[in-house]
């Protein structure tokens, strides 16, 4: 037969779930290997693929940021989510990345969920699923996070749901979606699903064998409002009312365990993966987040909280199995940044680590503004480890913008802590290829991004001496698992370097769509069957 004679069909899964686990290290594959069981992480790794060196290859690495990245393709200098919340140069307000005045909250009192994904600005894959399917391919996004639900699920989503805790325990979505809750949803609240997660957080086997991780009383654990010490268990009934009710359900491994339960209710109620046409499920465990902040990266919680996501996920795994088939669905697994140990335990380890006196910088800064512009009014705003400049002070004072920009860089470099610093105008004209510049330049947004950029010493953070977090462009935070399953994926493994932003276009090959319009990365073809 000739080669132009053959057919070539395109197939694609029933369905596609795509899993992204909040905060989570490539390294907790490894670390907790030999107590996962071999129904969930073990499997996907077993019967996947996976990608043992996938990196964020922009910063900053936060949730919202993250999140825009899986699934557009591309990097916060085009989707626009630079931050979880940004410094508005028009409004000169701070924004919250799915923030959305112009929507109601539905299926709940409180107005603090008006959300939408209004504020990016770059298709997802989600979105290329529903063009096309002309609309019928069905996408919902499920998590405790609002950002975790709405960014991920796009433009064009059926549905976006997440958790509204205190004395809600609901889920809930806002009227850009629709104006009324599904009535599978409302059923879901009524049936008072959160209220059996009301229990002491004990470990899941003897807290004795948990020795991958630190001691359970240690200096360097957050606690929940009224412990004396950061120790299991942890009985969320006498902490009810002090950690916001069900608000604290958040900040333990029933939160991953709640969301399951509403995702797999999601499928079974929507029927997804019941028909030919791709549907897609975007979860997002945001508790190994809250989790990891509160406790931090050596902490037992942390362990006994991988160990009880593994249980879900073989959970999810098996029910899809017997919903919609095995081999009828595509799954992948990521997390939307990773975390670093808390300096205060890497320094009791003598490795170099510490904590951004800010107010000592920003003293001494506003000092050598006032001295050189007899103002320190020139900065406008400081966030997000970035200076925005107020212009119209500026063109009061007749000063140009890239020379004070060159200006207060050359300031800041000679300060304790800080390792390097660029503008936006090198943000702006340079083409850096490689290292922390190169990550900057990918997450520096044109419109939205400040005027001087600054890069902290490795494992020196702004936060509290106890628990993990993230943001940098260090390999701590930018080292990611990325493991795919199932429908097209062929088993297997690889060491050279992805990128987050090769997950969008790997899924669009498989399904045979065209990329996001933002789109950077490319498939991962060893992964591909």
């Amino acid at each position: 037969m000739s080669l132009y004679a053959q057919k070539e069909t395109y197939e694609q899964p029933k369905l596609v779930v795509g899993i992204v686990v909040d905060q989570m290290r490539y390294d907790y594959i490894p670390r907790f290997w030999n107590r996962y069981g071999e129904g969930g992480f073990k499997r996907l790794v077993t019967e996947g693929f996976n990608c043992k060196n996938n990196q964020y290859n922009y910063a900053p690495t936060k949730t919202g940021p993250g999140h825009a990245s899986i699934y557009t393709g591309t990097t916060p200098a085009t989707h626009g989510i630079i931050g979880n919340d940004w410094y508005d140069k028009v409004t000169k307000t701070t924004v919250y990345c799915a923030q959305d005045d112009s929507v109601q909250p539905v299926g709940t009192t409180s107005m603090s969920h008006k959300m939408s994904p209004m504020r990016l600005i770059a298709t997802t894959m989600t979105d290329q699923l529903k063009l096309a399917t002309q609309g019928r391919g069905k996408v919902i996004g499920v998590s405790l996070k609002d950002r975790g639900a709405i960014l991920p699920a796009g433009h064009a989503a059926d549905y976006a749901f997440w958790f509204q805790g205190k004395d809600e325990g609901a889920w809930i979505t806002s009227s850009f979606y629709t104006n009324e809750l599904p009535k599978w949803v409302a059923k879901f609240n009524k049936s008072k699903a959160a209220e059996v997660y009301k229990k002491p957080w004990n470990t899941l086997y003897n807290i004795n064998t948990y020795v991958e991780s630190g001691t359970d009383d240690n200096d360097f654990e957050g606690k929940f409002t009224g412990e004396e010490r950061p120790v299991f268990p942890h009985e969320l009934k006498k902490l009810w009312l002090l950690n916001k009710g069900f608000d604290i359900i958040k900040a333990t491994p029933y939160g991953n365990s709640l969301t399951a339960d509403f995702a797999i209710e999601a499928i079974k109620n929507e029927e997804m993966g019941a028909d030919d046409i791709t549907d897609f499920l975007a979860v997002s465990f945001s508790s190994t987040d809250y989790v990891g902040h509160k406790f931090g990266v050596n902490s037992i919680e942390v362990e006994d909280t991988y160990l009880r996501l593994d249980k879900d996920l073989e959970r999810i795994l098996n029910f899809l199995d017997a919903q919609v088939g095995k081999g009828n669905y595509t799954v992948f697994l990521t997390a939307d940044h990773a975390a670093v140990y808390p300096p205060s335990y890497l320094q009791s380890r003598n490795i170099p680590a510490g904590y951004i006196d800010n107010k000592a910088i920003k003293e001494k800064l506003t000092t050598f503004l006032t001295d050189k512009y007899g103002t320190a009014k020139v900065i406008e705003n400081a966030s997000n480890n970035q200076l925005f400049l107020n212009m119209e002070e500026l063109t009061k004072l007749n000063l140009d913008v890239t020379q004070v920009e060159n200006e207060i860089a050359a300031e800041l470099r000679t300060y304790e802590t800080i390792a390097q610093v660029y503008t936006g105008t090198e943000m702006r004209t340079n083409n850096y290829t490689q290292g922390i510049p190169s990550r900057l330049q990918k997450g520096y947004n044109h419109t939205r991004s400040g005027n001087v950029l600054i890069v902290f010493d490795p494992a020196f953070i702004s936060y509290s001496t106890t628990g993990s977090t993230h943001g940098s462009a260090y390999r701590y935070d930018t080292h990611v698992p990325l493991l795919l399953y199932g429908f097209g994926i062929k088993p297997g493994k690889t060491y050279e370097q992805t990128e987050i932003t090769d997950l969008a276009p790997t899924i669009c090959a498989l399904l045979g769509i065209s990329f996001p319009d933002g789109a950077i990365g490319n498939p991962i073809d060893k992964a591909l069957n």
